[in-house]
Formats: structure tokens, C-alpha cells, sequence
């Protein structure tokens, strides 16, 4: 017996095993080729192509097994039966083009492989029937497991091939593809090859028909090299013809290509051609997309391309990538003629930039976009739906307003890059405390609002807690400004079941919080509601008050204590209301710091108090007192040279009074602020010496002019020891740092005789002159010719 397998060295000649290899490998390369080429027409030339290159690769197919069968040499004669080489070389051909056609069936799935089957079955029916047709001096037996496993690998490697090298794109994958299917037509040939054996018999004699092995090798070899090029000779000339009748397609293209948006032409479903916008969309190479089927990439098909009996109408849909994943899309398709065939124009826009901006201007709508939190609308859409859902369960709902304290200061100190970073800060810690249920809103500015569904209030009150807390916290462990806030408690329906109504509950007890000392919270009473709405109306008034011509200064003496000379005047504020009467600045000089009007009312304060000192003719001093806020303002010091230098008065006649509780917060601020001002001359004064902090401390550490001791101290100077004893101390602290004391608020002869004696170098007071308009002092700023140059009070 002989084992065809075993005998593969030994007895096959491996130059025509080479040459059948390398005829296998130009087979599976030209019939990919062609597929590509006809899945890129479509009707009778598509049917054409298919044809040639199911000769191409049915002789392929062919010519490599029986050029392997012929360098096959057993130790016996061999022949081939001509009828039936004929037919296998038919049957190779017939099933081969059979399984390419199904290949190319679009509207079969998986149709590649299920071509590629086929196109195994093809090389099994060849292979077969050539094997029947092999003639040799004795019988053939086969083993059956190995043809078995012959037709598999026919028929897998066949399916792959197919798959790959046309559903994927590329010389990669069509290479791949090739080989495969030469693996396919390999694999299949020698497994079958070693399911053969030859058992010699003498009595059986080879037909004188049949026909010489080394002949039929010539002929397989010339036949299948003439095949091969023909078949290329054929791409070459349709590529050669399309492309001259596409030159003015290209032209084409290229303006194609140089649009923004995808474009399509299609022959019913089928892709002709695409831009390289839309191959960037789906991942592909534009040249790669003529073949493909439009429901490759957008699934409803049929559907969007029956609207184009409304042309320009656009559609939305949903363009899926080769990667797998989707991108949302416009069509516009309309029907057009292309090629002198009628054809679809698509065009293809990417929604992507556009559904962006949607959502944005979405989030916008209902988010502040500083801190990302919920805005205002936003706020009272879920406040209203929250207080339906309490009544409907009989549950509490409590609505917390925050509001930063002195934000705008920090603003003025650190800039609105500081600013801004804190809100985000606030939004980010706040937010951290609150569950699911809860929602924190940004109103606007540095108002936040915190809304939480709860069965008491105790539960508010702890929130509100934590969340001072936090902040405290926060403020701790981050470097800039200090983070301080109130917040006021408002309950629905405790105190009020409509929406404008609690947000205005919870915001009146926020200011009675900011009221009662700052950084706390309180929970909304009957009878904070007058008195928060009567200091709005107060604070509104204010604003308007320097233009409608409400506020006056008056001015009070500033004597020698031991002459008694007037020396100077300070300038108070007065505020005379149409409707409340004269208002106590101790009234609306805090509302003015709180709001920040202050800024305005001392501007203007600043600006008369120099223009009324410039025209006196006695060059008295004029002291003016600035608040806190106006210290730690950035043009605090820009706005003192404009007003002096606008007036024409010089700076050493004005005086700059500050209290100590000015200097607590941010005092290197402060500190700078004074010496510049007392770098172009401006006097710096100490007011109400002793009723602030660290006296001793900050008289080292600012540069002051004088010592201004508070009225509180001398009222019993010559009654109370212990007084007397302060005052003393602190005229002797002021005559050894070299600072003139003045003492204020002297109303009696007995008081006046204490301080002279103990050397205080000037007062102010009743005793001398009770604060008035200037006009009432013209004596001293004006005084007749031949008159002293200072005033004086006994005159």
C-alpha cells in the first residue's frame, strides 16, 4: 500500500509544489481584487465582474490542485481521465462563483461568510471529482475522518477569508483575506491528499485515453497562467476606462472633499462614492466607501431615503461608526442623476458641536455657571414642587439663606478672581453636607439658598450648624480670604405656605443673624418682619439720600486745651429724613457699612469737608473720620490725592480720623493704607482711644499723628479715680511717644481745669462749641482784618 502523505518528501517534486503555491496565491489575490472591484458597480457589470473572478479563482483553484497532483511521483505510472479533469475544473469555476455572488448579497447577514462556505464547497467538489478522475495501476481507499476534516477546513478558512478580506478595509485586511483562502484551498488539498491510499493491483491496467501526467502539467500550467492574465488584464482595462470617465468625477470629488459636511452618492442603497467628511465620521477611508451598503452605517435606510420625494427636508439619526460607536447626524437626501442613472445625494452633518451647545445652553438655563449649583428659576421650580409634595405628606420643608459676610469687601481686598473662588468654595463644602433630597441654589451675588425636606426643625438647626462648621473648617485649612456667613431658617408651613413669602422669611431672619453678631444662624419670629422691613426702607432711603440733597455736615471746634484757641474742626455727618426727621448717625451709619453705602457717604463727605477748608481764610485743620470699609478699600488712598488736589487744599490741614476697631481686620492692609496717606502729608488720628483692642500695640504699629481719648473716659474724670487714673495714663503714654492727646467730649469747667492741669494738649466738646453748620464758626475760619490768626472760643 501507499500512504500519499507519507510519501510527500519523498516523492513529490517540490518545484511544482512551489509553482502550485505561488498559482494558489495569485488566485486568492485576484479574485479579492475583483470582489472589491465588483462590489463597487452594480446590475450586468456587477453579474460581469463576479463572473471573471469566479474564473479567475475557479481556475486558480483548479490549476493548483492538479499542478500539486503532478509533482506528486508514487513508484507506479499515472494518468488522468479526460472527462471528468474537465468537469472538476467546471465545478470549481460554477460553486466558486456561486459562493462569491452570495458574498456580495447585501440583504443577507453574515453574507461574506456564508460566500466563503460555498466557495469551500466549491474547492471540495473540484478536488473530489479530480481525484476520480486519477488513473493508476491499482485502487484508491479513503479514510473517512480525514476527508471529514478536509471539508471543515474548506469550509472555515473559506468563510474567514471571505469575512475579513471584504468586510474590512485596507491592504492589511485584503491580504489577509488572500491568504486564508489559500490556506483554505492548501489545508483542503493535502488533508484530502492524506486520506488517500494507493493500493497497487497489476490486474488493473490505465485507459490508453487517459492522459500523460507530464502533459496535462503543461497544459494546467499555460491554461491557469493565461487565465490569471486575463483576468488582470481585464481590471486593467475597466480601471483604465473608469477612470477616464471619472476625471470630471474627481473634479468633483475634490470639491466634495472640501466640504465641511459628509457627502453621499448613492445608487439605491448602495454607497457610489463619499467625501472625506464623512469617511472621517465613520472611521473609513473615503476610497474605501464605494460598495458599501448605506444600512451599514445608518439603519434605517429605506425609511430616510423614501423621504426624499420632500427634499431639503432635514432628519436626525443616529450614524453608526466602523468602531461600533454612534454619532448623531443630519440628512438631507435628494434624488439626483449620476452617471446618467438615477442616484441619491445624501448630505450628512454632525450634531455633535450642536447637541453640545443644546446642553449647555440647557445647563445654563437652570444652573449658575460659577459654582455649577442650581440658579434662581431653577431653585423655585423644585421649591414650589417640594411644597406641594409636603402638604400631600404632611412633612416640614425648610428653606436656609446664606449670605456671605463683607464679601464685597473681599472683592475690594483680594479682586473678583478671590471672590469668585470663594463662592466655589462655599458651593463646594455646603454642597458636601447636603443628601439627595436636599438642593443648594446660587440666587445671585453671594446669596445661596438651601432647601431641605424634614419632619422638625431641630433638623434644620443642625444643618445649619454643620455648615458654619464646615466653613469655619474650610477657612482654617485654605489660605486667603476668611469665609464667614449667616444664615436664617425659614419653615413651610410653620411660618408660611406660599413660595415668595417663605423666601422672604428665610431672608429677614438672615439679616437679624447678620444683626446679632455675623456667622450664626436664627430661625425666622413674627416680629423680626417690621424690623427688618423698616432697616430695608431705611438702607433704600440712604441710597438716595446725597442726591436728593438730605445729607449736611456740621462741624465742631477743636480747641487748645490751655488757651483755648480753636485749632481746627471735625466734620460729622447729619441725615435729615423728609419723613423719619433728623436720623442718629449712631442709627444709619451701621446700615451705611453694612450695605456699603458708606463708600458713597464718605466720598462726598471727603470731597465738601476739603472744598468748605480751602476757602477759609484762617488755614484751620479739618479732621474727617473714615470707617473700616473705607480703609480696607483699594482707592481709599487715590480718592484722598483727586480731592486734594481738585480742591487745592493742602494735606497737612486734613486729618484722617480712624478708630481702633478699623485696624482689626486685615490690619497689614490697614497699615498700608496709612502710611501711604501719611506719605503725602495727610495727618493720621486715633479715635476713641482705649474702646477698641491691643491700644498699646497698634499705637507702635501705625503711624499716628494723635491720640483722640473717647468722651466715655472724661465724663467723670473729676469724680472717678479710677478714670482720672486712665486719663492720666494716657496723656502720659502721649507726651512720651511724642503724639498731642486730645479729649473729647468736655462739657464742664471741671472737666476742662483736670485736663489742663494734667497737660492735655487739646479738647473738643460742648464746652466749646456744639457741632453746627460752618456758618455759625465764620469768625474762626473768616476772621476780621487785624484779627488773631486762630480763633478764639472767649472772643
Amino acid at each position: 500500500m501507499l500512504t500519499v502523505l507519507g510519501c510527500f518528501i519523498g516523492e513529490h517534486d517540490l518545484w511544482l509544489v512551489a509553482l502550485a503555491a505561488l498559482i494558489c496565491s495569485l488566485a486568492s489575490a485576484a479574485c479579492i481584487v475583483l470582489l472589491h472591484h465588483a462590489r463597487r458597480t452594480s446590475g450586468r457589470w456587477q453579474a460581469a465582474w463576479i463572473g471573471v473572478a469566479a474564473v479567475a479563482g475557479g481556475s486558480g483553484i483548479w490549476a493548483t490542485h492538479f499542478i500539486a497532483m503532478l509533482a506528486f511521483e508514487p513508484s507506479m505510472p499515472t494518468g488522468y481521465e479526460t472527462g471528468l479533469t474537465v468537469l472538476s475544473l467546471a465545478y470549481a469555476v460554477a460553486i466558486t462563483g456561486a459562493g462569491l455572488a452570495l458574498a456580495l448579497w447585501t440583504a443577507l447577514p453574515f453574507a461574506p461568510v456564508f460566500g466563503g462556505i460555498v466557495l469551500g464547497a466549491g474547492i471540495a467538489a473540484m478536488h473530489y471529482t479530480g481525484m476520480a478522475a486519477f488513473e493508476v495501476p491499482g485502487h484508491i481507499v479513503w479514510n473517512w475522518d480525514l476527508v471529514a476534516v478536509s471539508l471543515v477546513l474548506g469550509a472555515v478558512l473559506g468563510g474567514a477569508g471571505l469575512q475579513i478580506g471584504l468586510t474590512r478595509h485596507g491592504l492589511r485586511s485584503r491580504s489577509a483575506g488572500a491568504l486564508l483562502i489559500l490556506l483554505a484551498i492548501c489545508g483542503h488539498h493535502f488533508t484530502a491528499m492524506g486520506a488517500v491510499t494507493i493500493v497497487p493491483d497489476p490486474t488493473v491496467a490505465i485507459p490508453d485515453t487517459a492522459l500523460p501526467a507530464r502533459w496535462l502539467g503543461v497544459g494546467v500550467a499555460a491554461a491557469s497562467v493565461v487565465i490569471l492574465l486575463m483576468a488582470v488584464g481585464a481590471l486593467l482595462l475597466d480601471l483604465r476606462e473608469r477612470r477616464q470617465r471619472t476625471l470630471a468625477g474627481e473634479r468633483m470629488n475634490s470639491l466634495a472633499n472640501a466640504a465641511v459636511e459628509g457627502l453621499l452618492v448613492c445608487r439605491g442603497t448602495t454607497i457610489v462614492n463619499g467625501n472625506d467628511s464623512f469617511g472621517a465620521l465613520v472611521g473609513l477611508p473615503a476610497p474605501d466607501l464605494g460598495g458599501l451598503n448605506l444600512s451599514q452605517f445608518l439603519p434605517e435606510t429605506e425609511t430616510h431615503l423614501a423621504l426624499a420625494a420632500t427634499p431639503d427636508q432635514p432628519i436626525e439619526a443616529e450614524l453608526i461608526r466602523a468602531d461600533g460607536g454612534t454619532i448623531p447626524v443630519e440628512l438631507i437626501v435628494r434624488p439626483v442623476t449620476y452617471g446618467d442613472a438615477p442616484h441619491y445625494a445624501v448630505a450628512v452633518r454632525d450634531l455633535r458641536a450642536r447637541r453640545k451647545a443644546e446642553g449647555q445652553i440647557q445647563f445654563l438655563a437652570h444652573h449658575d455657571p460659577l459654582t455649577g449649583l442650581a440658579n434662581r428659576a431653577s431653585f423655585n421650580l423644585r421649591l414650589e414642587r417640594e411644597m406641594k409634595l409636603a402638604a400631600a405628606t404632611g412633612r416640614k420643608l425648610a428653606v436656609l439663606c446664606l449670605d456671605l459676610d463683607r464679601f464685597k469687601e473681599v472683592n475690594d481686598l483680594f479682586g473678583h478672581q478671590a471672590g469668585d473662588s470663594l463662592l466655589v468654595t462655599v458651593a463646594r463644602t455646603v454642597s458636601g453636607l447636603l443628601d439627595e433630597n436636599q438642593l443648594m441654589a446660587r440666587l445671585g451675588g453671594d446669596e445661596f439658598a438651601v432647601l431641605m425636606p424634614c419632619d422638625h426643625a431641630v433638623s434644620a438647626g443642625r444643618l445649619a450648624e454643620a455648615m458654619l462648621e464646615a466653613l469655619r473648617g474650610e477657612s482654617r485649612e485654605v489660605a486667603g480670604p476668611t469665609i464667614a456667613t449667616s444664615i436664617g431658617i425659614a419653615l413651610y408651613p410653620d411660618n408660611a405656605d406660599e413660595r415668595t413669602l417663605l423666601l422672604s422669611y428665610a431672608d429677614t431672619a438672615l439679616y437679624r443673624a447678620k444683626s446679632e453678631g455675623r456667622g450664626t444662624y436664627r430661625f425666622f419670629e413674627a416680629t423680626m418682619g417690621a424690623q427688618v422691613r423698616d432697616r430695608r426702607l431705611l438702607e433704600h432711603d440712604l441710597r438716595y439720600a446725597v442726591a436728593r440733597g438730605e445729607m449736611r455736615l456740621v462741624y465742631q471746634p477743636q480747641s487748645d486745651a490751655a488757651t483755648g484757641a480753636v485749632i481746627g474742626f471735625e466734620v460729622l455727618l447729619r441725615w435729615q429724613h423728609p419723613e423719619r426727621g433728623a436720623v442718629s448717625p449712631a442709627i444709619f451709619i451701621p446700615v451705611a457699612e453694612e450695605s456699603g453705602v458708606i463708600l458713597q457717604l464718605g466720598e462726598w463727605v471727603l470731597r465738601e469737608a476739603c472744598r468748605e477748608a480751602a476757602t477759609w481764610k484762617n488755614p484751620l485743620t479739618v479732621a474727617v473720620n473714615v470707617s473700616g470699609v473705607q480703609v480696607h478699600a483699594p482707592n481709599l488712598v487715590p480718592l484722598v490725592q483727586d480731592v486734594l488736589h481738585e480742591t487745592g487744599l493742602a494735606p497737612e490741614r486734613l486729618e484722617i480720623e480712624v478708630t481702633e476697631t478699623a485696624l482689626i481686620r486685615e490690619p497689614a492692609r490697614a497699615q498700608a493704607t496709612l502710611r501711604q496717606l501719611k506719605s503725602i502729608g495727610v495727618r493720621i488720628a486715633m479715635d476713641d482711644f482705649g474702646t477698641g483692642y491691643s491700644s498699646l500695640s497698634n499705637l507702635r504699629s501705625y503711624p499716628f499723628d494723635k491720640i483722640k481719648i473717647d468722651a466715655s473716659f472724661i465724663r467723670t474724670v473729676d469724680s472717678n479715680e479710677q478714670t482720672a487714673a486712665i486719663v492720666r495714663s494716657v496723656l502720659g503714654l502721649g507726651r512720651g511717644l511724642g503724639m498731642p492727646v486730645l479729649a473729647e467730649g468736655v462739657e464742664t469747667e471741671e472737666e476742662l481745669r483736670f485736663l489742663v492741669k494734667e497737660n492735655c494738649a487739646a479738647v473738643q466738646g460742648f464746652l466749646m462749641g456744639r457741632p453746627s453748620p460752618i456758618a455759625t464758626f465764620s469768625h474762626f475760619t473768616h476772621p476780621a482784618p487785624g484779627g488773631p490768626d486762630r480763633g478764639d472760643l472767649a472772643a
